[in-house]
């Protein structure tokens, strides 16, 4: 394995983790995103077109391919192993990556509008910046780094990024959606216990059953926002704001959220 799937494997868990943060903003600097490793492909289209006609419905093996910058829009890729894949700025638009196995791949910027991502497991992926506008992420892993990204209109129903305290040596894995546009997102049901969403935009998202205990909201906007049978216990929203929301009544633990008199409310 050369260094830089090494480097992007151990950069991908360590940018999820909040307590190494810094560490992986650091290992950045020593990155070249713009070098043939990180944005180049190895392969062309045609060469994947080709490939998912010889599988015959099968899973492809893409793990660790030089596929970033690649049209892929519309392939059918569904179960495919493309971890610690590079996919920065690949365009999946509409591409069915049920199933599929992203774990640590690299898709900065990538645009997977309308892709289907069903069951998909993303654990520690990085998707910065990237494009999930109406795409299907039902019942996904998604222990993934999405700061910035677009996920307007998104399925995430019954997605799963909480943070999984029972194996944490690597620091405080979970969701990171920090500054990321959810807005009119369908996450009913979704876990997103101590996932990191201060600054993201979840208007008119809908939360219901979903768990954000101990998730950090602060700067959030939540405006019009359903609540009904989510958990909140220990959510820090500080800063957020809290207006016309919808079945807060029935919403669990709401009493107990954190900095709820730094939070903009009605």
């Amino acid at each position: 394995m050369g260094w830089g799937r090494r480097a992007a494997g151990a950069l991908a868990v360590l940018g999820l983790s909040a307590a190494q943060g810094a560490v992986a903003q650091d290992m950045m600097r020593h990155i070249d995103l713009t070098s043939p490793e990180m944005a180049g492909a190895e392969t062309t289209r045609a060469a994947v077109e080709a490939m998912v006609r010889e599988a015959a419905g099968r899973p492809l093996d893409l793990s660790g391919r030089r596929l970033s910058g690649l049209d892929l829009s519309g392939l059918d890729l569904r179960g495919a192993n493309l971890r610690l894949a590079r996919l920065n700025r690949t365009r999946l638009v509409g591409t069915d990556l049920s199933g599929a196995t992203l774990d640590q791949a690299w898709a900065l910027g990538a645009d997977l509008t309308q892709a289907k991502l069903g069951g998909a497991s993303l654990f520690a992926m990085q998707a910065r910046n990237a494009v999930l506008v109406r795409a299907d992420l039902s019942q996904a892993r998604l222990v993934a780094d999405l700061t910035g990204a677009d996920l307007t209109g998104a399925i995430l129903r019954r997605a799963r990024g909480g943070a999984d305290m029972r194996n944490q040596s690597m620091g405080l894995i979970r969701a990171v959606l920090v500054s990321a546009k959810l807005d009119g997102a369908d996450l009913a049901g979704a876990d997103l216990s101590r996932a990191k969403l201060d600054f993201a935009s979840l208007r008119g998202a809908d939360l219901t059953e979903a768990n954000l205990t101990g998730a950090d909201l602060s700067g959030a906007d939540l405006t019009g926002a359903r609540l009904a049978g989510s958990a909140w216990a220990g959510a820090d929203v500080g800063g957020a704001r809290l207006l016309r929301l919808e079945g807060a009544e029935a919403a669990r633990g709401f009493d107990a959220v954190v900095n709820a008199d730094r939070a903009l409310r009605n």
